[in-house]
């Protein structure tokens, strides 16, 4: 699929999920007309959408009017530009917020009251005045046809605008909040895709792909494979929209190279033969989960799963990215990064230092260039995941995080292990499994959290303490 050809078939793709949601609340504003009165259409735009949200606040003529009301809103929205949508936002952000002045009162008569029963029902008026307007407006759209997704991809928008806009920082929260309380992790259903699943849910899976993209129909089909497996977290509200998910590969013996599990051209394996589960592309499907996490249950879940079906599977790892690396070398330009005789042999070749080196697309493909920069690299990125810190204390790198957070340990490095234009910008080509053995998972994710110990096999350990 060539990039003009996956733009248009992704931008034909959310224009029918956009038509069907219109279409939907259309049908249901309409059909409980009777029951309410729109607002008036006259006046300016701004006004308008005061008007429909106040009108929805109000709960005036039951549920149903009150469920056509907000699919009128939501409507409303959609058929506005951005500069509307935005309008929109901040309205909601900014008018329907708290009232600052009864939360004061509240804490007034709070601090003045006498008695269990004055505190209680002070207690009850501060909780009251805590919850602005606009969370009983946005909770409406959960009982719409697809308005909970509606919800996520606004907070989405949101969260983009509120890093410029500190006035929307509170409706990103807000909405944040209620989020994270309809997507709790009970709620969530773990599900297997395979080649036989809806079209419409195939065709997520490409759009969805973060790690590596899928090239077509012929791509998907070989990871949908017997010797493949892909499992994707569900909501009851989104029973069509997958949340997350996870490609996994059953293989004999740890994978190095992704373009090996990729390969469309390679034989299918017996899936009852494999002693390993290769973890390989973990994909958030829905931006506007963000800071809402489900990777750590999904790989836990998935591994139980497999453990079950497959009982000769007795290794469970990925292979991974390592997405911060190129940047770090980057940053720590000005530094001695490579040893004096390694920096001579570059030199010696003719081919510059370090990062002029990997800046070439092409390096790679000189087999003497690249045999001199495997020990030195692997060093260094060993350094990287092992020692780098946030402020926070956390690993530098996000994937590293992410796996020791769930309890793996870093297990091995690979060497051009992802030699795409991706896997050479990001990671130098270098991939890791993290290893998930079921065994260490807890003491290796308390230690990491609590003390911030980073779980690693010895011979990287050595080779991050090397020079």
């Amino acid at each position: 699929m060539t990039d003009k050809s996956s733009s248009r078939f992704f931008e034909g793709f959310f224009d029918r999920a956009l038509a069907n949601l219109r279409g939907a609340w259309r049908e249901i504003a309409e059909g409980a007309r009777g029951a309410w009165t729109r607002p008036d259409g006259a006046g300016d735009e701004k006004g308008r959408l005061r008007r429909q949200m106040l009108d929805c606040l109000e709960g005036r003529g039951g549920e149903v009017a009150a469920r056509a009301r907000a699919a009128d809103l939501g409507r409303t929205y959609l058929a506005l530009d951005q500069e509307g949508r935005e309008h929109f936002l901040h309205l909601l952000g900014e008018e329907f917020d708290v009232d600052r002045e009864a939360i004061d009162r509240c804490c007034s008569a709070l601090l003045a009251a006498e008695g269990a029963s004055d505190r209680q029902a002070g207690l009850g008026a501060l909780r009251e005045a805590l919850e602005p307007p606009r969370i009983t407006l946005l909770r409406q759209f959960n009982a719409l046809p697809e308005g909970v997704k509606f919800l996520v991809d606004r907070r989405a928008e949101v969260m983009d605008l509120a890093r410029v806009e500190p006035s929307l920082r509170g409706l990103e929260e807000d909405l944040k909040r209620l989020l994270a309380d309809w997507f709790d992790i009970g709620f969530l259903e773990l599900k297997r895709i395979t080649w036989e699943a809806p079209a419409a849910l195939l065709e997520k899976l490409m759009a969805y792909e973060a790690v590596h993209e899928i090239r077509g129909w012929t791509d998907l089909k070989n990871r949908l494979e017997a010797d493949r497996r892909c499992f994707a977290f569900f909501h009851p509200r989104m029973p069509d929209e997958p949340l997350i998910f996870v490609e996994v590969a059953l293989v004999k013996g740890m994978a190095g190279d992704v373009h090996a599990l990729l390969d469309e051209a390679a034989p299918v394996g017996d899936p009852a033969a494999a002693d390993t589960a290769i973890f390989y592309s973990i994909s958030n499907c829905q931006r506007g989960l963000a800071g809402i996490s489900f990777g750590d249950f999904l790989i836990k879940r998935v591994v139980s799963m497999l453990a079950a079906e497959l009982p000769r599977l007795k290794v469970f790892a990925t292979l991974s990215p390592v997405v911060g690396f190129r940047n770090w070398l980057e940053r720590g330009k000005d530094e001695a990064l490579l040893a004096a005789a390694e920096t001579a042999v570059l030199e010696g070749d003719g081919a510059g230092d370090l990062l002029g080196v990997l800046s070439r697309p092409d390096w790679h493909q000189d087999l003497r260039l690249a045999a001199s920069l495997r020990e030195p690299l692997l060093r260094l990125c060993a350094r990287y995941l092992l020692r780098e810190r946030t402020p926070s204390g956390r690993a530098l790198d996000p994937v590293a995080h992410f796996h020791l957070s769930n309890g793996a340990r870093i297990e091995r490095l690979n060497w051009l292990g992802d030699t795409s234009g991706k896997g050479l910008a990001q990671s130098a080509g270098i991939m890791v499994n993290y290893l998930y053995r079921l065994s260490d998972i807890e003491t290796n994710h308390e230690g990491y959290k609590s003390e911030g110990r980073v779980a690693a096999a010895a011979s990287l350990k050595s080779l991050a303490a090397a020079l």
